[in-house]
């Protein structure tokens, strides 16, 4: 008799994930393999996710979703099953951005999360420790939904131009990332800024930010330490903060002036002859 592992539903986002996923597969009458074979992912791999022992991806949920007629359901859970995945000191502030209509952030010497490519972030999320690395970094990845929503918050970034430079995971990792950040010029909803070497001492020099606004509730700063996140509503810091980034994006390059030095970067540093 095949053993079958008791799902608990409460237990975890990721363990209702696999219970549903179960329950409707059951209900359609088939087995794992069978389910795999028809959204081109192996059967034990349907396994693992069943019992929370995989994470599902975006897209095994939606050929699940339209192999088992579930209206979506799996779709709708991964993003829960995904902020869940975070670091605990991370999650408060992952819901802000899902939330926020509009995100103002400054980067010292890093591509910021949401527009890491899939290698940017596995080499960045992989210098100390690459226990589960591809599970993070599909849970890091996975934030980037929130541009793609139906109605997307506006994004303005600025950026050190060291992130430009700094070679993270090696040529090829960093031109397909400078490429990322290249898709984006013509975007009505994300302007990407540089802030030059050139720019001198400079309002960002305390460090990297992010500013959060929202339709009805009130704006947050965020400054995030080791392992720790500092939002705060607290309206002289987030005053005080928007100053400074006002500041930033005078003193960095305009979007068209961005662009060129991003191509510039890419045709000195990590032009076609890649090792």
């Amino acid at each position: 008799m095949t053993h079958i592992n008791p799902l608990d539903p409460g237990a975890s986002p990721l363990d209702y994930y696999g219970f549903e996923l179960r329950r409707h597969r059951e209900a359609a009458g088939l087995t794992q393999r069978q389910l795999g074979d028809i959204v081109n992912y192996t059967g034990s791999l349907v396994g693992q996710v069943e019992t929370a022992r995989k994470l599902p991806t975006q897209i095994f949920s939606e050929r699940v979703d339209a192999a088992l007629g579930t209206g979506g359901l799996l779709s709708r859970l991964v993003e829960l099953v995904m902020r869940s995945q975070l670091p605990t000191w991370f999650q408060k502030v992952a819901e802000l951005q899902s939330k926020a209509t509009q995100i103002y952030s400054f980067e010292l010497g890093i591509v910021p999360g949401l527009f890491q490519t899939e290698a940017y972030a596995r080499a960045v999320l992989g210098v100390i420790d690459r226990s589960n690395l591809e599970d993070r970094t599909t849970v890091r990845l996975a934030r980037q939904r929130l541009l793609e929503k139906e109605d997307p918050p506006f994004v303005w970034v600025v950026i050190g131009e060291a992130a430009l430079r700094q070679s993270i995971g090696g040529p090829r990792t960093m031109r397909g990332q400078l490429t990322r950040l290249l898709s984006y010029e013509d975007s009505h909803r994300v302007n990407i800024q540089v802030l030059p070497f050139s720019a001198g001492a400079h309002a960002g020099m305390i460090g990297s930010f992010d500013l959060y606004r929202f339709t009805n509730d009130p704006p947050i700063a965020y400054t995030e330490g080791y392992n720790s996140a500092h939002p705060t509503a607290d309206p002289e810091t987030v005053r005080a903060f928007s100053h400074r980034y006002d500041h930033l994006q005078a003193a960095a390059l305009s979007l068209k002036d961005t662009a060129e030095l991003i191509r510039c970067v890419m045709a000195e540093s990590y032009g076609e002859h890649l090792v």
